[in-house]
């Protein structure tokens, strides 16, 4: 069981993570991963994680029990996060029929594909800044179709 001060609860923090947070996913989950602003690196907030096991994962009575389990894998695995980040774990249908030590490795595999720096990668950019984007004319065609 992961301890009250570990776990998202708000919605808006879970949106916060998968909007802009780092993604990694293997067969049976997914993991985002958003690494700390200085700020809650600097208040030693703990990290926070969440879990998102949807209806596809199996009945009630299955999803909960997923739920457990996750909960008791990153129990072992929140001394890997730094201080102030957010982590949300989601289940696939898979996570349901897998046994606890694949499970396991799944999950020790997304965080660290997720919390891995990018190497020589830059976020592409949408709008005037872009240097890939075609050159557009004052009337909004491209240059290149005159």
């Amino acid at each position: 069981m992961l301890s009250p001060q570990n776990r998202m609860r708000r919605s808006s923090e879970f949106t916060a993570v998968l909007r802009s947070g780092r993604r990694a996913g293997r067969e049976a989950l997914s993991v985002a991963y958003l690494a700390p602003s200085p700020e809650a690196r600097e208040s030693g907030t703990p990290p926070r994680v969440g879990f998102a096991v949807g209806r596809p994962v199996g009945n009630a009575v299955v999803r909960k029990r997923v739920q457990r389990r996750l909960r008791h894998l990153m129990r072992a695995r929140l001394a890997l996060l730094p201080a102030g980040s957010l982590l949300v774990v989601r289940a696939k249908p898979l996570s349901a029929s897998l046994g606890y030590d694949t499970l396991a490795a799944q999950l020790d595999g997304a965080i660290a594909a997720a919390m891995r720096p990018r190497r020589n990668a830059t976020r592409r950019r949408r709008g005037p800044d872009d240097p890939h984007a075609p050159e557009k004319t004052r009337d909004g065609g491209d240059l290149a179709e005159s």
